[in-house]
């Protein structure tokens, strides 16, 4: 009989009222989500367009934070998961998000106050804490209301005392509507700072050459944030360099000013440890002949890179314009093993993030690194500048295409970073020749000056151009000044 009792005592707790499941409040389970995951930007002086610090302000917006949580677009995190583990991941856990549903649908109470968590000690002033050295442009320039993208070139001169090490660069627009992205070059010789003379306006046009193949130092771009460089990695600052911006701007419909600052911020001891950059396809797709057709829903271009020394990648990030769909980053390891190194499935124009690896992703000698960049160009893309679609090809105007993804490298063994350097030069090379032979072929001029070059470096006569004749083929062209 007393089994009897015991069992019915279960039965009535399954369905008694009193283990109903406790009510979602603001203050014990929502605060802390959106506190350690969206307050850091949606707070005053930040550059998000609301404020999400206190009940009533995410009280107002809570159906909306349902809505653009439930579909991934907030917090922006557009990395997929996969492969190692990122940094400061700000992806919210499929839990989060159904906590935040359950708030709004129990029409969002506010809780015990006792329980309300304190905010976040968010960092006053640069992210990356003081920095050693900021730099200013020396004036402003103006942006119009409309018309097309503009590239100008702003020069700071340092006057450094001495020869610096450079661990990061953290960048603020005064007029983030229209920055759309900065790159950063030293130059030691001043003619950055001669051209800018030269120009009545602030900054000048057009960057040398030199200073593209040679100093650049890094940028940011909407949505990046500033890192620093793993421990015993720096860039060298020398005492006689100027410091330029290059930067993109995109009008915005109203009349605009910048004038650029950057955080600089030093290492007290030189390197210990080179580091490279291999980006698939080379110069942001420029090397790849991208030309989209109006209407192609998925366009894509791929690229190899083989790694010839063991090396550690540690950084990551890609980039393209509107129609950028998909960007996938993998590698084949000499074992066969594939490793997911960055994957985004819905690419956002308006938000290029770097992604750090939490630590070092040793990529052995013989790896083969794979991308594959996917753009849209049917008008069923929302982000489709063109209605309706119109064929776009590469160039610098956020209207035509870009297309790359960037990964950092440092070579296990130091002794092999010039080898590694030279590798990725050769790719480089490479990829420049490979589209010009699969397009010298698309006029008369060009199809005769293949048929000469098969006379010519064809020595097998196989019909193909292998290494060592390619190789003869871009001496050839680097001669001619091609």
């Amino acid at each position: 009989m007393r089994h009897s009792i015991v069992l019915f005592a279960l039965v009535a707790g399954v369905t008694s009222p009193m283990l109903e499941a406790e009510p979602v409040t603001f203050t014990e389970h929502v605060a802390p989500i959106i506190f350690n995951n969206c307050t850091d930007c949606h707070r005053p002086g930040q550059g998000a367009p609301f404020s999400l610090t206190n009940f009533e302000e995410v009280r107002k917006r809570g159906k909306f934070i349902v809505d653009v949580t439930a579909d991934r677009y907030m917090p922006p995190w557009h990395a997929a998961s996969g492969g190692p583990a990122f940094k400061d991941e700000r992806r919210l856990t499929e839990a989060q998000i159904e906590t935040l549903r359950q708030w709004v649908a129990s029409e969002m109470p506010e809780g015990d106050p006792t329980k309300l968590p304190s905010l976040p000690n968010f960092p006053e002033g640069w992210r990356l804490g003081t920095p050693d050295m900021v730099i200013e442009m020396s004036e402003a320039f103006d942006i119009p209301a409309d018309g097309p993208d503009i590239y100008r070139n702003f020069v700071v001169t340092l006057a450094l005392p001495e020869d610096k090490w450079l661990k990061a660069i953290d960048f603020r627009p005064s007029a983030p509507a229209v920055v759309h992205h900065s790159l950063f070059f030293l130059d030691e010789t001043g003619e950055a700072r001669k051209r800018d003379a030269e120009d009545d306006t602030p900054g000048f046009r057009r960057m040398p050459q030199r200073l593209e193949r040679s100093g650049h130092l890094g940028g940011w771009a909407l949505g990046g944030n500033a890192l620093m460089l793993p421990d015993g990695m720096a860039d060298k600052l020398p005492r006689n360099a100027d410091f330029v911006f290059s930067t993109h701007f995109h009008p915005s419909g109203k009349p605009e000013k910048e004038k650029s600052v950057a955080a600089l911020y030093f290492s007290d001891e030189p390197p210990t440890r080179r580091h490279s950059k291999v980006q698939l396809p080379p110069l942001f797709g420029a090397l790849a002949a991208i030309d989209i057709p109006a209407g192609e829903k998925r366009y894509s271009k791929t690229d190899y890179f083989d790694v010839p020394v063991d090396v550690h990648a540690f950084l990551i990030g890609a980039h393209a314009h509107y129609l950028g769909k998909e960007m996938t980053m993998k590698a084949t390891l000499p074992g066969g093993e594939l490793l997911q190194l960055l994957r985004v499935d819905e690419w956002d124009f308006a938000w290029q993030e770097q992604y750090a690896y939490k630590e070092f992703v040793l990529l052995p000698k013989g790896t083969r690194i794979d991308s594959e960049i996917v753009w849209d160009n049917s008008s069923e893309n929302p982000r489709n500048p063109a209605n309706p679609p119109k064929r776009t090809k590469w160039g610098l105007e956020s209207t035509d295409e870009m297309g790359s993804i960037t990964i950092a490298l440092s070579a296990v063994d130091q002794a092999d970073s010039e080898a590694l350097e030279a590798a990725i030069g050769e790719h480089r090379r490479e990829s420049a020749l490979r589209t010009f032979l699969a397009n010298a072929d698309q006029s008369e001029e060009g199809r005769g000056w293949m048929q000469r070059a098969r006379t010519m470096f064809d020595q097998d006569k196989n019909g193909q151009f292998d290494p060592e004749e390619r190789k003869l083929i871009r001496e050839f062209l680097k001669g001619m000044g091609l």
